[in-house]
């Protein structure tokens, strides 16, 4: 569907990556506001039965798998971090930098990501993220950290609030995905601009994140059958 990915990036398909939390605790309540406030969400929800967003609990883990996983393909980016998983079998900041850039690069890293993966361990490893606070933060605080990270843009962050922090009304306007589900289901296909984009996402607060990711699942239901977390495969 992208290159930079919601797969790549924040669900790996690998038990290795992160704990599971379970379902978020606003969901079943997102779900019944949106369907009585918006007629798409009224006839789109339904369509998914239980299945719900689920977040990977480790902030290290979940951001490493996401500059690992950076603009190749779901399959090349399994392959990368299931060989990462090798050299750091805990995937901590301190096994990260211990292998160091020659073993990253063995994984199939590029260069670049290799210096985005020892850079965010050495942030974490050196306290220049509050990876403890960010549960009390607010998302543009949280956003405003993460974007210091090399490799880590605005995208990344919001969809480290999403299946990290389990944040409920993130709305994000550079994914493709979000942008893609609201021209399909509310403009019959036509282009949609970020303008139009707000305009449709004003009903959903304050659950955007739920929106979204229903918009996600409707792109591709086969992939909801498959998969928990229910987020499209490329």
């Amino acid at each position: 569907m992208m290159s930079n990915t919601r797969e790549n990036g924040e669900v790996p398909g690998t038990a290795a990556v992160a704990q599971v939390i379970q379902v978020p605790s606003y969901w079943e309540q997102a779900k019944i506001e949106l369907m009585k406030r918006d007629r798409i969400m009224k006839k789109l929800i339904p369509q998914f039965g239980d299945l719900h967003l689920v977040g990977h609990s480790d902030p290290f883990t979940t951001l490493a798998r996401s500059l690992v996983g950076q603009q190749i393909t779901p399959k090349a980016a399994d392959m990368a971090w299931k060989k990462l998983l090798l050299v750091c079998p805990k995937c901590t900041p301190s096994q990260v930098l211990k292998a160091g850039a020659e073993q990253l690069s063995g994984c199939g890293l590029s260069k670049r990501k290799t210096e985005y993966l020892l850079d965010l361990a050495d942030h974490f490893k050196a306290k220049r993220v509050h990876a403890n606070q960010w549960g009390e933060m607010d998302d543009e605080a949280v956003i405003a950290e993460l974007v210091q990270i090399r490799g880590i843009g605005r995208w990344t962050a919001e969809m480290f609030l999403i299946f990290n922090l389990l944040r409920p009304n993130v709305l994000p306007l550079d994914d493709p995905g979000l942008i893609q589900g609201i021209s399909v289901n509310y403009f019959s296909g036509e282009p949609v601009s970020r303008s139009d984009a707000r305009e449709v996402s004003a009903n959903w607060e304050p659950w955007r994140t739920v929106a979204t990711w229903y918009l996600w699942r409707s792109l591709d239901p086969a992939a909801a059958a498959g998969a928990s977390d229910g987020k499209p495969r490329a």
